[in-house]
């Protein structure tokens, strides 16, 4: 039986070049749009599963191949020489460059026929720090973090969150202690937010592709980031 979500590579004219993203439409053919950022793994067959995932749910999802400046559409695993050349991605890409990538996809996704014209951001990992990036500068509507290393050290940009946000984080996480998220707890206070913690979970929990897989932990995670993120319908 074929899939209802229908999906495919299209072109984003950036600031600094075109670039490719991966689009999945839901079966209704129209809903919010969602921004999926990436891990370091690149859009691998776990992310463009995880656009399905959504679309499925009634969202336009839209994924930048936020690594196309050291070549389009690399694909990652999670161990090895993969996981070497994935933190060597990770330490090349240019903050400002991902923000105008990220700013390019929102317009692309507004613009489109199949978007309602709300648009939110989900992103795991790398990407879950970006989505607190696109709550801060970018002006969706509602975000989503997984996991998001490195908040902890942006905390400067919590002002400027005006949307509705939620993170998720394990409680096993050894790339983010406790203490980390008690200091996004902290600066995020007198937010719309919410932060959730997964006993005995680790660092990408809700990848199963990963040995760290959560099943518990994602399928729980999942129902709260869907139940937040139908504000945006």
């Amino acid at each position: 039986m074929n899939s209802p979500v229908t999906t495919q590579w299209i072109d984003v004219n950036g600031r600094d070049g075109r670039f490719g993203a991966y689009l999945a439409l839901p079966p209704a053919g129209r809903g919010p749009g969602l921004l999926l950022l990436q891990e370091i793994f690149g859009i691998n067959p776990h992310i463009r599963g995880v656009a399905e995932q959504y679309a499925l749910a009634g969202f336009t999802v839209l994924a930048p191949d936020l690594f196309w400046r050291q070549g389009a559409r690399i694909e990652l695993g999670y161990t090895g020489d993969d996981w070497k050349r994935a933190v060597e991605l990770m330490n090349t890409i240019q903050p400002d460059s991902v923000l105008a990538d990220m700013q390019a996809t929102i317009g692309v996704l507004k613009a489109r026929a199949e978007c309602n014209g709300r648009v939110g951001a989900i992103g795991y990992c790398m990407g879950g720090r970006l989505a607190f990036n696109a709550a801060a500068l970018c002006g969706v509507d509602a975000a989503v973090a997984y996991y998001g290393g490195g908040i902890q050290n942006q905390l400067a940009l919590a002002p400027q969150v005006a949307c509705p946000i939620q993170f998720h984080y394990g409680e096993k996480d050894d790339h983010i202690p406790p203490e980390a998220v008690e200091a996004v707890r902290d600066a995020m206070a007198e937010k719309d937010a919410e932060i959730h913690v997964y006993p005995g979970a680790q660092h990408g929990f809700n990848c199963w592709a990963r040995a760290s897989y959560g099943p518990a932990s994602a399928a729980l995670a999942h129902g709260r980031s869907l139940a937040f993120l139908a504000q945006l319908f």
